[in-house]
């Protein structure tokens, strides 16, 4: 399994998607650090607010690319074969690719969130601003956040990698289910709340949402910016919670990948 993992590991910082992906988020993290001007009261809570938009955006996107370069790409190109030809397990082929994304995830998150820290700081040199940003502890809980959500789309980009026959559903789902993963706790907050006195929609989509939410996690549950920018910690529980339902959400994802990877015909 790890030397699928290394294997991985290789592989991923050699791939052009990669770089472009890498490219994109050093411009979203400048464009947070521009974004500062746009709020001279606060621009250190402006950049940490963008910033952290950008890094998950990137993070969802090199998470799906890498998923479909080491798995989805080599089982269309059937160049999976030679791999398997080992007395080695699928599991442990398919275990060690997605161990070796979860560690290019985690090299490409400390290089965002380094280059966003950076940010912070120089955008304090325009204002030095009434409420200070905390960029420590606070600061690397809300990163590592992020990075468990984008871990949480790998899996999912796994699973639809190892049962697809079409090159890019992986990466196409994969984005998909990372917009309505973090966009279901607040349609369901609002639904909840009464959806502005509209009780045709509360009545009409309340159900479905309702059901929606045991098959699919709240990844907004995983998003703690408001720590570093406001100091409003989101309590020891609800990061735990957080962090819970994602690793059970991952496992079962990864459980479900390996099965069907096993029952898989390339012939």
């Amino acid at each position: 399994m790890w030397a699928f993992c290394l294997s991985a590991l290789r592989s991923g910082f050699r791939s052009r998607a990669v770089l472009l992906s890498l490219i994109l988020g050093t411009l979203l993290v400048g464009v947070a650090f521009l974004a500062a001007s746009f709020s001279p009261r606060q621009p250190q809570t402006v950049t940490i607010d963008v910033g952290f938009s950008g890094i998950r955006f990137s993070l969802v996107l090199l998470a799906v690319f890498w998923v479909h370069e080491l798995v989805g790409r080599e089982v269309e190109r059937r160049t999976v074969l030679y791999a398997l030809a080992y007395p080695v397990s699928r599991a442990s082929y398919l275990l060690g690719r997605f161990l070796g994304v979860v560690g290019l995830l985690l090299v490409a998150a400390a290089a965002l969130g380094t280059l966003l820290w950076f940010s912070v700081h120089w955008a304090q040199s325009h204002y030095a601003q009434g409420y200070p940003v905390n960029v420590g502890w606070p600061y690397l809980v809300a990163l590592i956040g992020v990075l468990i959500d984008a871990i949480v789309v790998a899996s999912f980009a796994l699973w639809i990698a190892s049962l697809s026959t079409v090159q890019m559903l992986p990466v196409a789902l994969g984005i998909v289910f990372a917009v309505a993963g973090k966009s279901l706790g607040s349609v369901l907050d609002y639904i909840e709340r009464g959806a502005d006195g509209d009780e045709a929609l509360t009545g009409r989509y309340g159900p479905v949402l309702q059901a929606i939410q045991y098959a699919m996690p709240d990844l907004s549950r995983l998003d703690w910016r408001t720590w570093p920018m406001y100091g409003t910690s989101p309590g020891e529980g609800a990061i735990f919670y957080g962090v819970l339902l994602a690793v059970g959400y991952s496992t079962l994802l990864l459980a479900l990948a390996v099965l069907t990877f096993r029952r898989r015909e390339f012939f």
